[in-house]
C-alpha cells in the first residue's frame, strides 16, 4: 500500500506561512495548546481525500483561507494550492504497474499530489520511458520499425493514434496499435501519455483516503430514524449514527415500514457485539458494562370530526399515526442491574465505543487503502484508560497509517519523542516542527512530563553534559578515560556527564528538551545515515551548534562511516569481542577489509542483521586491565577523541 512520507501545507486557516513535516509510517503525533493549529492540520488532510462524499470535508476558500489574506486572494482571482502530499509506492504496486507497461519504464518510489482551494488536484513528479515503452511494445507486438516508433512517440492522445492506425492499411498493423489505445486516452491532456495512463490507472485509485474523527463524532442515546434518510446529513452524531446502521445492513426505509423490529434489532444487536468485543480489550476500566438496543416509535393522536351518513350526527374519531422511529441507546451495568442512556456514561466510554462504530465502517472497505486523523482521542479518559487507548493505536498501526493531536502527557510515550511534531502559534501563524520551538514552554510542557519518570531514572544530568547514544558508549569512554588518566595522558574532562540517550532518534529530542535549562550539551555519535534533516533543523533554529556535534568517523583517517568500536585498532576490538562471545570466535583474517566500520563487517561474517554490542563493552568494563592491553593506535585514537571533546566544553 502507499505511505504518505511528508506534508507541506501552504494555506490553510491558521497556517499563513508554508509547513512542512515528516510523517512516520506508523503514528506521528501532534503536539501543542489549545487553537495552536492542530486541528487545522488534521482538517487539510482530511480534505485532499476524504473517504466519503461529505460537503464538510471539501475545501473551501471562504472558511479555509486565512482570513486576513481573503480579500487579496478575491481581487487576484487565483486558485491557490491548500496542500502537498508527498506518497511512496509499495513494491507491489510497482510490480503491478511493471506488469502493465512493461520493466524499467516506471521506477520511481516516490511522487507528490498538490490539492488546490477548487479541489482539483495536480499529480508531481511523475517521469517514464515513453520512448523505452514505445519500442518494448512494438517489438513484443511484432510491429517495430524506426518510423512507426517515432510516429508513436509524437502522439500524444487518442485522436494522434487514430491517426497514426488511419495511416495504415496491414491489418495485422492495425489490430496492434488498436491494443495500444488504453495507453493514450491522456483523460486528462499530459505531455507524456504513458505518464498519464499510470497516474489514471494505477496511482489515483490507491491513493489513501482519510478518516477523520473527533468527539463531535459520538453516537447520541437516542437517535432519530427518520433523520438518517438524508442524504445531506451535517450533524456529526447522525453520520456515525448511520454508519450504525450501514454496519447493521438495516435499510432505513424498511424499517420505517415494519411493524415488528425484532428482525432489525438483532442485526444491530449482532453489530454491537463485534463491535463491543474489541471496546472490551481495550477499555480496562470497567468490564461489566454491555450495550442495549431498543427500537421505538413515537406516536401521535389525531382527532377529527366527521357526520354519521347513517344517523347525520357529528362524532369524534381518534388516528393514531407512528411520527417518528427513534434508535435508543443504553448501557447497562451487568453487576448492578442498572442501565443508563449512553449520554449519561462517561464522555470516555462514549468517545471510544462510538469511534470503534466510525472506525468499522471503513474496516469493511477491503479495497481501499486508509489513513487515521484522530483529534484529540482520549480527551475524556483517565489516565490508565488513556494507555490502553495507546495500546490500541500500537495494534491499529500494523495496518493504518495514523495521525493524532494532544497535549496530554499520558498519550505522548517518552521511548516515541522522535514521533512527535510541535505545532505552535505565532505572529506569522501556526508553525510545526520537529524540534521544540525556543520560546514556547508551554507547548514543551506535555513533552517534558511524558519524559518525566524515564528522566528521573535514567538522566542524571549535570552542568556539562556529553549526549552518546547507548550503554556501550558510556561503557567504553569510562573505561578507555580512566585508563588513559591513570597513565597520565588526556582522558575525559572529569566535570563532564556522558548521557546515554537511548538510540539515535532520541538524541534530537534530548538536545531540545535539555537546552532549555542553560546547560552545556555537546554530541559524540556514530555517523548518522537516518536523521539528517532533525539534525539540520536543530543547527537551523540554533538549538545547537554543529561544532558541538562530533562524529567517530571525523576521528579515523578513511572513514566515511564509523562507530566507536571503530576508534579500536580492529586486532584490540576482537580480543574483546571473542571473550564476550566465545562460542563465536573470529580472527581478523575472517573479516573483509573493504568493509569499513567493524561491526559491519562482524555482522557480515556471522550473517546476521545485528549482534549484541553491549556485551564486549561490559565484558571491557569488567577486566582489571591496563594500558597495556591495547595497540598505540588504540590509545592514540581515544585520545584524541578526548583532547577535541574537552576543548568543545
Amino acid at each position: 500500500m502507499m505511505k504518505l512520507k511528508s506534508v507541506k501545507i501552504h494555506k490553510y486557516k491558521s497556517i499563513e506561512n508554508e509547513q512542512s513535516f515528516i510523517v512516520e509510517d506508523d503514528i506521528t503525533i501532534l503536539v501543542g495548546m489549545n487553537e495552536s493549529g492542530k486541528t487545522s492540520i488534521l482538517e487539510a488532510l482530511a480534505k485532499s481525500n476524504y473517504f466519503q462524499n461529505d460537503k464538510s470535508f471539501k475545501y473551501n476558500t471562504t472558511h479555509d483561507y486565512p482570513r486576513k489574506e481573503k480579500k487579496n486572494l478575491d481581487k487576484s482571482g487565483d486558485d491557490p494550492i491548500a496542500i502537498t502530499c508527498n506518497y511512496s509506492i509499495s513494491e507491489n504496486l510497482l510490480a503491478t504497474i511493471a506488469n502493465d507497461i512493461g520493466e524499467g519504464i516506471f521506477s520511481q518510489k516516490n511522487f507528490s499530489v498538490s490539492y488546490k482551494f477548487s479541489n482539483k488536484r495536480t499529480y508531481n513528479d511523475i517521469t517514464c520511458d515513453f520512448k523505452k515503452f514505445i519500442e518494448a511494445k512494438t517489438e513484443s507486438l511484432g510491429i517495430s520499425s524506426k518510423a512507426l516508433n517515432d510516429k508513436l512517440l509524437a502522439a500524444v492522445k487518442k485522436d494522434s493514434l487514430d491517426a497514426v492506425i488511419n495511416e495504415y492499411k496491414d491489418e495485422k498493423i492495425i489490430a496492434a496499435l488498436k491494443l495500444l489505445s488504453d495507453y493514450f486516452k491522456n483523460v486528462n491532456g499530459w505531455a507524456n501519455p504513458l505518464c498519464e495512463y499510470i497516474m489514471r490507472i494505477h496511482l489515483a485509485p490507491n491513493l489513501p483516503k482519510y478518516l477523520y474523527y473527533d468527539e463531535y463524532y459520538s453516537l447520541p442515546s437516542r437517535i432519530s430514524i427518520e433523520n438518517l434518510q438524508r442524504e445531506d446529513l451535517n450533524d456529526e452524531e447522525q453520520k456515525t449514527a448511520k454508519a450504525l446502521f450501514e454496519l447493521a445492513d438495516i435499510n432505513v426505509d424498511e424499517l420505517m415500514d415494519a411493524e415488528n423490529y425484532e428482525d432489525f434489532k438483532a442485526e444491530l444487536e449482532a453489530t454491537q457485539a463485534t463491535i463491543t468485543d474489541e471496546l472490551f480489550k481495550y477499555w480496562g476500566t470497567n468490564k461489566n458494562l454491555e450495550i442495549i438496543f431498543d427500537i421505538d416509535k413515537i406516536q401521535k393522536e389525531e382527532k377529527k370530526t366527521i357526520v354519521n351518513p347513517y344517523n347525520g350526527q357529528q362524532e369524534t374519531l381518534t388516528d393514531v399515526k407512528v411520527v417518528e422511529h427513534i434508535l435508543d441507546i443504553r448501557v447497562k451495568n451487568r453487576r448492578s442491574g442498572v442501565s443508563l442512556p449512553l449520554k449519561n456514561r462517561s464522555k470516555g466510554f462514549n468517545w471510544f465505543f462510538s469511534f470503534l462504530v466510525w472506525f468499522k465502517k471503513i474496516q469493511e472497505d477491503k479495497t481501499s487503502n486508509f489513513i487515521l486523523l484522530l483529534d484529540e482521542p482520549g480527551l475524556n479518559l483517565h489516565a490508565s484508560a488513556q494507555d490502553n487507548l495507546l495500546r490500541f493505536l500500537e495494534d491499529l498501526s500494523d495496518d493504518y497509517q495514523i495521525i493524532y493531536s494532544t497535549h496530554s502527557p499520558f498519550m505522548i510515550e517518552s521511548d516515541n519523542l522522535n514521533k512527535v511534531r510541535t505545532v505552535f502559534e505565532t505572529e506569522k501563524g501556526s508553525v510545526i516542527s520537529d524540534s521544540i520551538q525556543e520560546k514556547d514552554p508551554n507547548t514543551l510542557f506535555p513533552l517534558q512530563a511524558a519524559l518525566g519518570y524515564d528522566l528521573a531514572q535514567n538522566l542524571f544530568v549535570s552542568k556539562h553534559n556529553l549526549l552518546v547514544e547507548g550503554a556501550s558508549d558510556l561503557l567504553y569512554i569510562q573505561v578507555m578515560s580512566s585508563l588513559l588518566q591513570a597513565s597520565g595522558l588526556t582522558s575525559l574532562d572529569e566535570k563532564i556527564t556522558i548521557v546515554p540517550t537511548g538510540g539515535l532518534d532520541k538524541v534530537a529530542t534530548f538536545i531540545s528538551l535539555l537546552r532549555g535549562s542553560d546547560l552545556n550539551i555537546v554530541c559524540l555519535l556514530d555517523t548518522y545515515k537516518d536523521g539528517q534533516a532533525k539534525f539540520d533543523d536543530l543547527i537551523d533554529h540554533k538549538i545547537i551548534a554543529k561544532k558541538k556535534i562530533r562524529f567517530f568517523d571525523e576521528f579515523l583517517e578513511g572513514y566515511t562511516t564509523a562507530d566507536i568500536e571503530d576508534l579500536f585498532a580492529k586486532e584490540d576490538y576482537l580480543k574483546i569481542y571473542n571473550e564476550a562471545f566465545p562460542t563465536k570466535k573470529i580472527n581478523l583474517t575472517d573479516l573483509n577489509d573493504k568493509i569499513k566500520p567493524t561491526l559491519i563487517q562482524i555482522s557480515k561474517y556471522l550473517g546476521v542483521d545485528r549482534f549484541n554490542h553491549y556485551r564486549p563493552a561490559n565484558i571491557l568494563a569488567a577486566k582489571g586491565i591496563d594500558i597495556t592491553f591495547f595497540d598505540k593506535i588504540t590509545i592514540d585514537n581515544f585520545q584524541k577523541v578526548f583532547i577535541e571533546i574537552n576543548k568543545l566544553f
